[in-house]
């Protein structure tokens, strides 16, 4: 007697599409990295692959907010040396939308406090059986270093370390300008701000210039890092001409602790000539997108009029977007049809 076959359930579809993106070469290939510490190591295959398998996980898991078993056989620990909202809570979400299971490590009551060192504490973690660990750090370089000690084959993701690097953030920043814009190539981005200390303009601008943006960077001459123009950018000390013609303006967060050094004469002078409004934005392109990675100090780096703009701002969009590719990020990582990494 025939028999139909048996029905495949919405969540086994999800499941199957998104396990498709991971056989790709791209893919295949950003698995076998094991690690991800900044952009800059990544090839346009591999950043494509990301964006692929962001774009997929946004538009399947939207249809069903379940989780998924595609990391039910996988341990994401997360350790964060720093304070984190939207980095940490999403790939909380990321990890538990796919399934595997989290452990946070609360550093405050670890034994960070009695001296333990980042490679022993990441040690004792492995040898838990965690399959992932996702430091944020404030020391440069903290990622590789973990890279350095840990011999098993787990991944290391890198939530922000120092000033150096913070690749998750900028990929869903790319992703986002490119779900606006199609192509990034040949567009106009301006990034604003406290350059000199942030991870996100650096991790930016090594996913952006290798894509073919055409970058400039505008800041205080203070808070302009050194030599940063052989990364392929174009400087700029004045607000006018960074974002004349526009495309995307990213505004970065003045980092009002360091503001002790005396890098800017008062957040009154950099308000006055490098906040963000609805009128400096007439000289950019007229459908100009505004981008922030937040934590964003309203009124210094841009108006809360212009934040809250929906027509504009993309900062909402932005943090939706980080669930999505940081479950990208993860999946491409930990995933194997045979269980092996």
């Amino acid at each position: 007697m025939l028999t139909n076959p048996p029905e495949t359930s919405p969540s086994q579809e999800i499941n199957q599409s998104l396990a498709e993106f991971c056989k790709t070469d791209g893919a295949k290939k950003f698995h076998r990295q094991r690690h991800l510490l900044d952009t800059g190591g990544l090839s346009q295959e591999e950043v494509q692959a990301i964006l692929d398998t962001t774009k997929s996980a946004k538009h399947i898991f939207s249809k069903n907010k379940q989780p998924l078993n595609l990391l039910n056989d996988k341990i994401v620990a997360t350790i964060f040396y720093e304070n984190s909202t939207r980095t940490k809570s999403s790939f909380d979400l990321a990890a538990r939308n796919l399934g595997a299971r989290v452990i946070h490590l609360d550093v405050t009551t670890s034994s960070v406090t009695k001296g333990e060192t980042i490679g022993d504490t990441a040690k004792t973690l492995v040898a838990m059986g965690v399959d992932a660990l996702v430091q944020r750090h404030s020391s440069s370089g903290a990622a590789h270093q973990l890279q350095s000690v840990i011999a098993k084959p787990i991944s290391i993701i890198n939530a922000g370390d120092g000033w150096n690097a913070h690749p998750t953030q900028a990929l869903l920043d790319l992703f986002t300008m490119e779900e606006i814009c199609k192509n990034i190539e040949g567009k106009k981005v301006a990034i604003i701000g406290d350059i000199k200390h942030s991870r996100v303009a650096r991790s930016n601008i090594r996913l952006l210039v290798p894509r073919g943006a055409d970058v400039h960077l505008c800041a205080p001459p203070t808070l302009m890092p050194e030599g940063i123009a052989r990364m392929g950018v174009t400087i700029h000390d004045q607000l006018s001409p960074a974002i004349d013609n526009a495309d995307f303006i990213m505004s970065l967060r003045m980092q009002t602790e360091r503001q002790q050094d005396g890098l800017i004469t008062s957040l009154e002078d950099y308000r006055r000539l490098y906040r963000l409004d609805h009128n400096r934005l007439k000289t950019a392109k007229p459908a100009v997108r505004v981008l922030h990675p937040g934590p964003m100090n309203r009124g210094i780096e841009l108006t809360s009029e212009l934040a809250d703009d929906l027509d504009i701002s993309l900062i909402q969009q932005q943090v939706t977007n980080g669930i999505y590719t940081r479950m990208a990020v993860l999946l491409l990582l930990l995933f194997s049809e045979d269980g092996t990494r």
